[in-house]
């Protein structure tokens, strides 16, 4: 683990593999994750890239308590722009998946000129009007199960408010069948899920799908349910270079549930 002092914060990172003339490939993890969450993915990808994966602010190593207002969207994008520019390695290629997704689509948008190509695996968010013909304004209709998710974690019951969150995400009864080490990691991070519901991130316009400029694949797990999917369709028909990959029988976690047909389809792209 190594680590870059960016706006006041020592950001995180696995460094790994070598340059092998491409650009490198830098990876933001999503909710209630960090940088081992691309672990099942780095022995594949770095056999053709260096794969830089970085953790976000008060996420693992750090050990956050979820008080004060330094974790939010705004505070991630500013704080992975600032670490690319530090890199100084030139425009990357940049991988996000879930909120990590919706972080680099931020990113891109802010910032065209650090990034070669953009990877979005199922970004978290939500559409307006001008993407979604059912817009009727309001919160998302996830915080409220996300609120209650973290409000537990608060009152000391971590493994009740990160089952709520999980089963929200993959179904009912998924979080007792989690291996081990997966509960752990999302343990680990399980408090910055009480800094997220304050999140107030935008939600996604037409104009901010038509401003990603950038070689763009959008990549969905086959059996993903409910607004993940919807969300993502919508962005891809209104980025202009983008490509659309799915990954057969896998949901949401679909590196994890097929690491190689993953790296498969992020290197064929990068490739491209």
């Amino acid at each position: 683990m190594q680590s870059l002092h960016v706006n006041g914060y020592d950001m995180p990172y696995l460094d790994v593999g070598e340059d092998k003339g491409r650009a490198p490939l830098v990876c933001v993890h999503g909710s209630l994750n960090d940088f081992r969450v691309w672990g099942c993915v780095l022995g594949p990808l770095t056999q053709r890239h260096r794969v830089i994966a970085v953790s976000l602010r008060h996420f693992f190593p750090e050990r956050w308590d979820g008080l004060g207002d330094t974790y939010s969207i705004a505070q991630h994008v500013e704080d992975v722009i600032a670490f690319i520019d530090k890199l100084d390695l030139g425009p990357v290629d940049l991988m996000g998946h879930s909120r990590g997704g919706h972080i680099c689509f931020r990113v891109a948008q802010r910032r065209p000129d650090l990034l070669r190509r953009l990877i979005l695996a199922e970004p978290g968010g939500e559409l307006d009007a001008s993407l979604d013909p059912d817009y009727v304004g309001g919160p998302s209709p996830l915080l409220a199960r996300f609120t209650a998710s973290a409000e537990k974690i608060a009152a000391g019951d971590v493994d009740g408010g990160l089952a709520v969150f999980v089963d929200t995400l993959e179904g009912a009864g998924t979080w007792p069948r989690l291996p081990a080490m997966v509960k752990q990691n999302l343990r680990d991070n399980a408090y910055t899920l009480i800094g997220q519901v304050r999140d107030n991130r935008p939600p996604f316009s037409k104009a901010d799908a038509e401003a990603i400029k950038m070689p763009t694949l959008f990549i969905l797990g086959a059996r993903t349910k409910g607004l993940l999917p919807k969300v993502l369709h919508a962005l891809a028909a209104h980025v202009p270079y983008s490509n659309t990959a799915i990954i057969p029988n896998t949901t949401h976690p679909m590196f994890e549930q097929a690491p190689q047909k993953y790296s498969e389809v992020v290197l064929d792209f990068l490739a491209s």
